[in-house]
């Protein structure tokens, strides 16, 4: 994959993992999971996506959108949650190479989907989940408050951001869940194991300033698609793109990312394998077509966010928060920033009843979009910018 993806794909493998949630006691209620990140070893810090714990919530999920709710303590889940956490060999040292070349059957946990699967078999290339705690739910304000602004009101009702299609059967309830859970995260802590090999230990992953990545470079995503079924093919699965656009904290990527991958991580080439974002919605739909865009949640103030929270939920929480990784130096490119008037970013949005599709603004009120985009019968096309909103009458024969 070339010379300067090789320390993004190190970096990867070394801090992805998948969690998967379930209620003690009670295998036939099955269990939930997704992507996560792990954030440092010593001790063992995790940051996954928060959308697993709705089902454990003691208020239920209308606490994610409480007036104010930047963090939820981890006892707002009920007492029946159990966690566990597992990912493959660390950096590519010869043991693990050694592992991840041999062969053999799936591991049990493909076939069966226990929350608890048994004993790992000799010579999987996978280590056996480790139980942890669930520490606080958070979210990152900016994060929500940008996603309200784009997608809130109007703008929702043609706006579809959930793992199933918009035809699959799901319920309101479960998809009102998801919703509502979008930007909420979750930081964990794996209980320690006996004897951990060396090889685990790992150093801590990098993370990237808010605006060191400019728009255009190059991204890694690495999520588990699918989530904790069969991790044996799926676990640290990598998928290229860019970082297509972004509004403060989120950010777009045309990365493909499946279902499961939420709370996956996104790294960048440059600063060399540094951890941008995590993945917040690997699907979404707009006016019932596929949008190939996958919505992402900047880590670094998301970091900031927990170590806030740490600070106020636990007092002497202040050495844990410490052992949260800082953020690198300066940033290597050009901040993001605000494009400004519609003529001056030419990409505009044309809607026409429930017909879509970009356009180019050649001057201030003059936009080229293709014949389909806006037909002859048509009497009104809405034009959006990431200004204030324009909007033109277009007559038939325009």
């Amino acid at each position: 994959m070339g010379r300067q993806w090789g320390p993004a794909m190190r970096a990867a493998e070394q801090a992805g993992c998948v969690v998967s949630a379930f209620r003690a006691g009670q295998p036939e209620a099955g269990s939930w999971s997704c992507s996560g990140v792990i954030l440092s070893r010593r001790p063992g810090l995790v940051l996954c996506h928060g959308g697993i714990f709705t089902p454990f919530l003691r208020a239920g999920s209308g606490a994610l959108t409480a007036a104010g709710a930047a963090f939820l303590p981890g006892d707002s889940c009920g007492d029946d949650l159990r966690l566990h956490v597992q990912w493959g060999p660390t950096a590519a040292s010869p043991a693990g190479r050694a592992e991840r070349g041999r062969t053999g059957l799936c591991t049990p946990h493909c076939a069966g989907l226990e929350p608890s699967p048994p004993a790992r078999p000799r010579g999987r290339p996978l280590r056996p989940p480790r139980p942890a705690e669930l520490l606080l739910l958070l979210s990152c304000p900016a994060f929500r408050a940008h996603f309200a602004r784009l997608f809130g009101g109007e703008a929702a009702e043609q706006w579809h951001f959930a793992n199933a299609a918009p035809d699959d059967e799901v319920s309101e309830d479960e998809e009102e869940d998801q919703l509502r859970a979008l930007g909420w995260f979750a930081l964990l802590r794996v209980r320690p194991g006996h004897g951990e090999e060396a090889e685990e230990r790992g150093p801590a992953v990098a993370v990237a300033p808010l605006g060191a990545v400019p728009k255009g470079a190059p991204l890694m995503a690495c999520g588990s698609p699918f989530g904790a079924f069969c991790p044996d093919i799926f676990l640290n699965t990598l998928s290229r793109g860019v970082l297509s656009n972004s509004a403060g904290p989120l950010l777009l990527t045309d990365a493909r990312c499946l279902p499961g991958t939420e709370g996956g991580g996104v790294f960048a080439a440059r600063p060399a394998g540094a951890l941008v974002a995590l993945v917040a919605a690997p699907l979404c739909w707009k006016a019932r077509e596929w949008v190939g865009l996958t919505l992402l949640c900047a880590a670094a103030p998301l970091l900031r966010a927990a170590r806030a929270a740490l600070g106020r939920l636990h007092p002497g929480a202040t050495a844990l928060a410490a052992l949260l990784p800082p953020e690198m130096g300066a940033p290597w490119g050009l901040p993001l920033r605000d494009p400004g008037p519609p003529w001056a970013t030419a990409a505009v949005l044309v809607e026409c009843s429930t017909v879509w599709g970009s356009g180019v603004a050649v001057a201030p009120r003059l936009v080229v979009t293709c014949r389909h985009v806006a037909p002859r019968e048509a009497t009104r096309v809405l034009v959006r910018s990431t200004t204030p909103k324009h909007r033109c009458q277009q007559h038939p024969g325009q």
